[in-house]
């Protein structure tokens, strides 16, 4: 039985998509059918009369899905906040966990392993009752934590962790992500400061416009389904 995972991140803007498309990418060159998901995205663009779920479309593209968009994304609101308070600016449906779960199982089983989106962190609602972190212990996924090396990253990132061991969650790990340039130079002791702090698993570092690590995807792949890769 495979590992699912559940990309999350310390905040918005730290790289999520990017790592998931990578992964995606990276699994998907190796064999296997990758599924990917996310269950709700905020500040879509009215596209031919639909809302377009941009980060949905890219992680599809980059793994090989060809599931649809209904599925793989069932909950798209114009407003770029929270889920549910996006839902009520919008007047559309609030996202339902039952129907999350239901089509996560219709991808999951289309799929040897399938990854998952959160909005911003472990705490951002997705119902008025529940966050992404009860979304990871209902569909028993695996948590990935990226986090965006600028200030802050070490307080952030210790926050997230701690969150996730307070409900319970894996954690497969986390990945330091160098953003752009423009947003500042990422600090060189971010990934030795937060080793010494906590237990959880580096699984590596990402660097601006550059490929995920084989470490890195290696270390996930003999985590979810006991592959090595080529």
């Amino acid at each position: 039985m495979s590992v699912n995972f559940l990309i999350t991140g310390t905040g918005r803007r730290v790289g999520k998509s990017t790592v998931g498309c990578a992964l995606g990418f990276a699994f998907r060159a190796r064999g296997l059918r990758i599924g990917v998901m996310k269950p709700a995205e905020v500040g879509c663009a009215d596209h031919d009369g639909e809302l377009e779920a941009s980060d949905t479309r890219a992680l599809a593209l980059a793994a090989g899905c060809d599931l649809p968009v209904q599925l793989m994304c069932p909950y798209r609101y114009r407003s770029a906040t929270s889920p549910p308070a996006a839902a009520q600016l919008d007047s559309l449906p609030q996202p339902e966990l039952g129907r999350i779960s239901d089509c996560f199982d219709s991808i999951a089983a289309a799929s040897d392993l399938v990854l998952v989106e959160s909005i911003s962190g472990l705490a951002e609602p997705i119902t008025w009752q529940s966050d992404f972190a009860d979304l990871a212990a209902a569909l028993d996924l695996e948590v990935i934590v990226v986090i965006a090396n600028r200030p802050g990253a070490i307080n952030s990132a210790l926050l997230t962790l701690r969150y996730a061991a307070s409900k319970g969650l894996r954690v497969a790990g986390w990945i330091v992500n160098d953003l752009k340039p423009a947003m500042g130079p990422g600090d060189p002791t971010t990934v030795k400061t937060l080793s010494r702090l906590t237990d959880t698993t580096c699984l590596g570092t990402m660097r601006f416009k550059e490929p995920l690590s084989i470490e890195v995807v290696e270390k996930l792949l003999r985590r979810a389904v006991g592959l090595t890769v080529p």
